[in-house]
């Protein structure tokens, strides 16, 4: 069978349509749309009429591409942006009411294990712990596990649209505005500090946005020959990261549209992600960055598979 997976995120929706054989599936097609559901609105806790015409014409997109693929059943799934928005349930009326799918609007938990679920289907998680980020638009999700399983979890109202929307930094940004951000994101970030106290690791798995974004441009200076879209995990060594880190935030928009493989969608929104994944592994001493392809979507599957969802 076919099955699709709309997940509706608050700067991009994605779609996955995986052939699904018993508990084996392949993933035969991944797109994405730059919806920015939570332009404008996200920080004022809801959608403005401008993101919900954006939203419904990229899912009216994926709807497309769907029925051409001529899939078997749909999952759609609202995160950050439709959980906390007070007209987030309405959106997913609306989905409904104009396609027929219904819209699961997920808790940070829900999220969080999602994210697992994708992860540890191609990273090889042994007996030492590793932290897991998923850098969304609204929210960020962190895992701390081993092969045993979950050890810790916490979804942050972080994602970077919020972030950019609530400090709309300059052009380039400045050392000021980088410092009242990691002020910001140090009150924020209590319990990440407290669990990693408990249970430390030096191990960080970057997924989707941003960090997928920092792969690939990483992956063009250093390993130009290697496509990091067709890979399920990229090693992006410390100082690389802090290199290509460096020129982020040095830079302009401009400039940063040049820049070799710049995801467009991201060019704002990376400036603060980058920001947000270099003071996760300054604060928490990370030594060894991996970035994961496999993320929520992939997790969905499985979930799927396992009659989990």
């Amino acid at each position: 069978m076919h099955l699709g997976i709309i997940d509706i995120g608050t700067n991009t929706i994605n779609l996955a349509i995986a052939s699904v054989e018993g508990d084996q599936y392949q993933i035969i097609y991944s797109g994405k749309e730059a919806a920015k559901m939570g332009k404008g609105g996200i920080n004022e806790g809801k959608i403005t009429p401008e993101a919900i015409e954006r939203g419904m014409t990229a899912i009216g997109h994926h709807m497309d591409t769907i029925n051409m693929f001529k899939v078997d059943k749909t999952i759609a799934i609202g995160t950050s942006a439709l959980r906390n928005c007070s007209n987030g349930v309405d959106f997913a009326n609306m989905v409904k009411d104009k396609y027929g799918i219904e819209v699961k609007i997920i808790s940070g938990e829900d999220e969080a294990q999602m994210i697992y679920d994708g992860v540890k289907q191609v990273m090889p998680i042994g007996s030492d712990r590793v932290l897991i980020l998923d850098i969304g638009g609204g929210s960020c999700e962190f895992i701390l596990a081993n092969k045993d399983g979950i050890i810790w979890k916490h979804s942050f109202e972080l994602g970077m649209a919020r972030l950019l929307d609530k400090f709309t930094p300059s052009d380039p940004i400045t050392p000021q505005e980088i410092k009242s951000i990691e002020m910001y994101l140090r009150q924020e970030m209590t319990p990440l500090y407290e669990a990693l106290h408990n249970y430390p690791t030096t191990t960080l798995i970057g997924t989707s946005g941003s960090f997928d974004t920092i792969a690939t441009i990483v992956a063009a200076i250093k390993h130009p020959h290697l496509n990091v879209k067709l890979s399920t995990s990229y090693n992006i060594r410390v100082p690389n990261f802090e290199e290509v880190h460096r020129k982020i935030i040095s830079s302009t928009a401009a400039q940063r549209s040049e820049m070799k493989q710049m995801d467009p969608s991201r060019i704002d929104l990376i400036v603060v992600g980058s920001l947000f994944i270099n003071f996760v592994v300054r604060e928490m001493r990370i030594e060894h960055i991996f970035q994961c392809g496999y993320a929520l979507k992939q997790g969905a599957v499985y979930q799927f598979i396992n009659n989990k969802l």
